[in-house]
C-alpha cells in the first residue's frame, strides 16, 4: 500500500526529473549539431528532414541522458527536503533514510529496466535509421550558390562563373566550363543571362544572350580534329541537378552493423564468430602442411634415435657445391610462402576477435547503461540528503562532477576493451564497479547525519587545526626564548 509519505517523495521527484531529462536531452542534441554543423550548413536541408534528424538523433541520446537525469533529480529532491528540514522532521519521526528512499528506489528500478527495454529494442533501430540518414546528409553536395567572380565546381562535369548578378537571376560576363571527356574543355562565354532553376529542383536553366561557344572534335590519338566556334545572340543550356539532391541510402546497407542489433540477435552473431575463429587453427594447419610437405614423412619410430653429432658442421656444409644455390633458394621461398601465409591469416584472424570484441561491446553495453540508472541513483539520493542544498546549484555541480566520472569511465573501458587490454566484461562494468562502493559509502553516511560535505563542518576542523597550530608556535617561541635567555 502507498502511504502519503511515498507520495510525498515521489511528487518531489518527478518534477525535477522530467525537467532534467528534456534538458539534459537538448544539451546532447546541441553538442552534437556543434560537432557536425559543418557537414550540414549550405546543403539546404529541408526542415523535414533536419525534424527527422532530431527525432532519431534524441532517441540515440536517450541511454546518456537518463543516467544523468536521475543523478541530478535525486540530488535535487533530497537536497530540497533536506534545505526545508523535512528530511530532519521525517527522521525526527522514527523513519529512517532507507524508508524514505525505498519509493524513488522503486522508481530507479523500474526506469533502469525501461532503459534496458529501450536499449534492446528501440536503440538498434534509431542507431540504424540515424546512421543511415547522417551518411545521406553528409555525402549530399552543397545546395547550388552562385558568386560573384568565383568559379562553382559542385556541379560534375561544369565550373561556372559570373562576374555580376542581380536579383540572383539576372547575370553579367557568363563563363560555362563543361568537361565531356573530349580533348579539352567546352566553352561557353557570353555578355549576359538569365539563370532559373526548374520548380523540381531538378534542373538549371540558363538563357544566355550574345556570346560563343567553344567546342573541339575528334580523337586524342588522332591528330586531324575539328574545331567549332558558334556565335548566338541568345542560347539556351540546360545543366542537371540531380547530384545535388539528397539520395536516400536503403536500411538494409547498415543492418547487420553490431549498434543495429539486439541482444538476441548479438548472441546469434557472437556464436558464429566464436565458431569462425575456432576454425582458424584447422586453417592454419591446412596452409602449413601445404609448404611443410618433409612433414608427412616423418616417422614415430625414429623419436627416440639419438642422431650422433655431425661434427660442428652445419647442413650447408653437407651439401654439395652445385646444390647450395638450388637449395638455398627453395628454402628462401618455401619460408617467404609460409610467412605469407601466416601473415594473411594472422591479420584475418585479428580482425574476426576485433568484431567480436566489438559485438561483446554493445552486448554489456545494453546491461551497463541501464545499471548507471540504478548506480547513480544510489550516489544521488545520499548525496543530496547529505549536501542539504536544493535548486539547480549545488545539484548541478554534484551532479556533473559524478557523471564526468562515470562518462570518463565508461569511455576509458570500451576503448580499453576496443585496444584488446581489457576483457569485455572487465572494461564495459568498470564505471559501475567504481561508483557504485562509492554509491554505497554515502549511504553509509548519509544513515550517520554524516557531515561529509556541510562546508560548517570543515569550517570548525581548520578552525581547530589554527589554534592547534597557534599552540605550537608560541611554544616553540617559548622554548626559543629560554634557550636565549640562559
Amino acid at each position: 500500500m502507498i502511504k502519503k509519505l511515498d507520495i510525498l517523495v515521489l511528487k518531489a521527484f518527478i518534477g525535477p526529473f522530467i525537467a532534467t531529462f528534456f534538458l539534459t536531452l537538448f544539451v546532447l542534441i546541441l553538442q552534437f549539431f556543434w560537432l557536425w554543423i559543418d557537414d550540414f550548413v549550405g546543403k539546404g536541408i529541408d526542415a523535414f528532414t533536419i525534424l527527422r534528424l532530431i527525432v532519431y538523433l534524441s532517441a540515440t541520446l536517450v541511454p546518456l541522458a537518463l543516467p544523468l537525469a536521475v543523478l541530478l533529480s535525486s540530488i535535487m529532491t533530497f537536497g530540497n527536503l533536506g534545505e526545508t528540514f523535512e528530511l530532519v522532521a521525517i527522521k525526527s519521526a522514527g523513519i529512517g533514510l532507507l524508508r524514505f528512499m525505498r519509493p524513488l528506489f522503486i522508481a530507479a528500478l523500474f526506469l533502469a529496466g525501461l532503459a534496458f527495454l529501450f536499449n534492446n529494442y528501440v536503440i538498434p533501430i534509431a542507431n540504424l535509421k540515424m546512421k543511415t540518414l547522417h551518411t545521406d546528409l553528409v555525402n549530399k553536395k552543397p545546395a547550388f550558390d552562385l558568386k560573384e567572380g568565383q568559379f562553382y565546381n559542385t556541379i560534375p562535369g561544369y565550373s561556372i562563373k559570373v562576374s555580376s548578378k542581380k536579383n540572383d537571376s539576372i547575370l553579367n560576363q557568363v563563363l560555362i566550363y563543361e568537361n565531356s571527356g573530349g580533348l579539352q574543355d567546352n566553352m561557353i562565354s557570353a555578355q549576359s543571362g538569365i539563370m532559373r532553376v526548374s520548380a523540381d529542383k531538378r534542373f538549371l536553366e540558363f538563357t544566355l544572350r550574345k556570346g560563343w561557344r567553344y567546342q573541339e572534335r575528334g580523337n586524342r590519338a588522332d591528330i586531324n580534329t575539328e574545331f567549332i566556334r558558334l556565335g548566338f545572340d541568345e542560347y539556351k543550356k540546360v545543366l542537371d541537378l540531380s547530384s545535388l539532391q539528397l539520395n536516400l541510402t536503403a536500411d538494409s546497407v547498415f543492418k547487420n552493423r553490431y549498434e543495429m542489433l539486439s541482444m538476441r540477435q548479438l548472441n546469434s552473431a557472437i556464436d558464429s564468430i566464436e565458431k569462425s575463429l575456432r576454425q582458424y587453427e584447422q586453417r592454419s594447419r591446412t596452409d602449413q602442411l601445404a609448404y611443410l610437405g618433409f612433414v608427412k614423412y616423418l616417422d614415430t619410430g625414429w623419436i627416440n634415435v639419438k642422431v650422433p653429432p655431425a661434427k660442428n658442421k652445419k647442413f650447408i656444409d653437407v651439401l654439395p657445391d652445385s646444390a647450395v644455390i638450388v637449395v638455398s633458394d627453395q628454402a628462401v621461398s618455401y619460408a617467404n610462402s609460409l610467412r605469407s601465409s601466416l601473415e594473411g591469416s594472422a591479420i584475418d584472424y585479428e580482425n574476426k576477435r576485433k568484431e567480436l570484441r566489438l559485438h561483446l561491446i554493445e552486448w554489456h553495453n545494453k546491461i551497463t547503461m541501464s545499471m548507471a540508472v540504478l548506480v547513480l541513483f544510489l550516489i544521488g539520493a545520499p548525496l543530496g540528503s547529505i549536501v542539504r542544498k536544493g535548486g539547480i546549484g549545488t545539484p548541478v555541480v554534484f551532479a556533473v562532477i559524478f557523471f564526468v566520472i562515470f562518462f570518463l569511465l565508461n569511455n576509458f573501458g570500451r576503448k580499453f576493451v576496443k585496444e584488446d587490454i581489457m576483457l569485455p566484461v572487465s572494461g564495459m562494468w568498470l564505471a559501475t564497479a567504481v561508483l557504485a562502493p562509492i554509491g554505497f559509502f554515502l549511504i553509509y553516511k548519509a544513515l550517520h547525519d554524516s557531515q561529509l560535505l556541510n562546508k560548517e563542518f570543515y569550517y570548525r576542523v581548520s578552525r581547530s587545526i589554527g589554534t592547534v597550530l597557534q599552540k605550537l608556535r608560541l611554544r616553540r617561541q617559548k622554548v626559543t626564548e629560554e634557550i636565549a635567555g640562559s
